[in-house]
C-alpha cells in the first residue's frame, strides 16, 4: 500500500507538468503572433511553408518521442514487478536501432533541406534578363542610406526618438524605404564602416553589408504595406537604433512619391545655389533640425559626444578653433575614426550645422557662416 501511494503520488508532479504544458500550447495557438510574420514576397512565402514543414515535422517527432517516454515510464516502472532488461542490446531492435533511427532522421533532414536548397537559389540567384528596379542600400553608424539608382533619389533613415515613437520606439524612423509592389527590386548592400546586416522577414532575405564590397539581393512585393527589421550584425554601441521599415506601396503611389521627393530635391538644390545672404537666426534654426537628424547619433543632443569613440563638441577645441579646421573636419572626415566625410551634403547644409554647432550649448564663437564660404572650402 505503501508502495502504491508513493508511485502514485510520484506521478502527481508528472500529470501536473503535462496539464500545464497543454495549457501553455492552447495559449500559444491563441497568440499565433509569436510565428514568423505574413511573407509580403512569394520566395518569402515559400521560406515560410518550409519553416511550418519543420515545425510541422518536429511537433510529431516530439508527440511520438514523449509518448514512448511516458509510456514506458508508467508500465515498466518497477512497482508493478516490471524486471529491468537486460538483454535488449542482443534483440533485434536492439540492433538494427542504431541503423534505423539515423536514417530515419537522416531522411527527415533530407526532405526539409531538398525544399530549402531550391529556395535560396531563388533568394541569391537575381533573375538575368529582366528589368529591375536598383535601390543601393548602405549601412551607417547608425542610419541606413537608400539610393534610388533610377531616379536620382537618395534618402537617409534614422530611428525616431522615444517621444515621439511611443510604442514603436526603435521600430519606427523617419523616412522609410518606400517600395512599389510587383516590380522587381535589385538590393545592392554595403557599408560606409563596419558590418551592417539589411533584415527584413517579410522581404524574405538577411543579407551583410560588407564595407569596401557590394553584394546583391532582391525581392517583389506582392502586397502593400508596412514591414519592420533591422540591422541583423552587432555594429557598435547603437546597433539597436538602426530600424528598417518598408513600405510598400502600388506602382501609382510609387511614382507620385518619386514625383515628390525630386521635387524636393531640386527645391533644395536651388535653395542652396541662391546667392541669398542668410541670417545667424535662420542658420541656427536650420542648423538645429540637420545636427539632431544627422549628427545627434554620435555627438548626442547636448553636444556632450560619447568618448573616447565620439567626443563631445560642446567646448571642443575644433568647433571653438580656427573655422577652416571646422570646415576640413566636417566636409572630409578623419580617417581611422567614425568621423564620416559629410561633404555630400550641399553648401548651404554645411554651412548652417557648422554656425550651429559654433553657437550652441556653451559654445560662443559668434561666427555665421554662409554657403559661399563652404563652396571656397571644398
Amino acid at each position: 500500500m505503501c508502495r502504491r501511494f508513493t508511485t502514485v503520488s510520484g506521478l502527481i508532479p508528472l500529470i501536473t507538468g503535462l496539464v500545464a504544458g497543454l495549457s501553455v500550447t492552447h495559449s500559444t495557438q491563441a497568440e499565433y503572433g509569436i510565428n514568423f510574420p505574413p511573407p509580403a514576397a512569394d520566395v518569402a512565402q515559400e521560406i515560410y511553408d518550409i519553416h511550418m514543414l519543420t515545425m510541422q515535422i518536429a511537433t510529431f517527432l516530439l508527440l511520438v518521442v514523449f509518448s514512448i517516454v511516458i509510456y514506458s515510464l508508467y508500465f515498466h516502472r518497477k512497482s508493478r514487478g516490471y524486471p529491468a532488461d537486460q538483454q535488449f542490446h542482443n534483440t533485434w531492435f536492439g540492433n538494427w536501432s542504431w541503423v534505423i533511427v539515423p536514417a530515419l532522421v537522416l531522411g527527415v533532414d533530407l526532405t526539409i533541406a531538398s525544399n530549402a536548397d531550391a529556395v535560396l537559389k531563388k533568394v541569391w540567384d537575381v533573375p538575368k534578363g529582366e528589368k529591375l528596379m536598383d535601390v543601393k542600400v548602405t549601412g551607417h553608424q547608425w542610419w541606413w542610406e537608400f539610393d534610388y539608382l533610377d531616379y536620382g533619389i537618395k534618402v537617409e533613415s534614422r530611428y525616431t526618438p522615444q517621444e515621439q515613437a511611443g510604442d514603436l520606439y526603435l521600430r519606427e524612423v523617419d523616412n522609410r524605404l518606400v517600395l512599389p509592389t510587383n516590380t522587381k527590386i535589385r538590393f545592392l548592400h554595403t557599408s560606409a564602416d563596419v558590418l551592417h546586416a539589411f533584415w527584413v522577414p517579410e522581404l524574405a532575405f538577411k543579407k551583410d553589408a560588407i564595407p569596401g564590397y557590394v553584394t546583391e539581393t532582391w525581392s517583389e512585393l506582392n502586397r502593400e504595406g508596412v514591414f519592420r527589421g533591422q540591422c541583423a550584425e552587432l555594429c557598435g554601441t547603437w546597433h539597436s537604433r538602426m530600424p528598417l521599415v518598408v513600405e510598400s506601396i502600388s506602382e501609382e503611389k510609387f511614382q507620385a512619391w518619386v514625383a515628390d521627393q525630386q521635387a524636393i530635391k531640386v527645391a533644395a538644390a536651388a535653395e542652396a545655389a541662391a546667392t541669398k545672404t542668410w541670417s545667424r537666426e535662420e542658420l541656427m534654426a536650420k542648423g538645429k533640425t540637420l545636427y539632431e537628424t544627422k549628427c545627434a547619433a554620435c555627438h548626442q543632443l547636448t553636444g556632450q559626444g560619447l568618448p573616447p569613440a565620439f567626443p563631445p563638441l560642446n567646448g571642443s577645441a575644433i568647433v571653438n578653433g580656427p573655422i577652416e579646421a571646422h570646415f576640413n573636419l566636417v566636409i572630409n572626415g578623419k580617417p581611422g575614426t567614425a568621423m564620416q566625410a559629410w561633404g555630400s551634403l550641399n553648401d548651404l547644409e554645411i554651412a548652417a550645422i557648422i554656425t550651429y554647432e559654433r553657437n550652441a550649448w556653451d559654445n560662443r564663437t559668434g561666427d555665421t557662416v554662409q554657403p559661399t564660404d563652404v563652396a571656397l572650402a571644398r
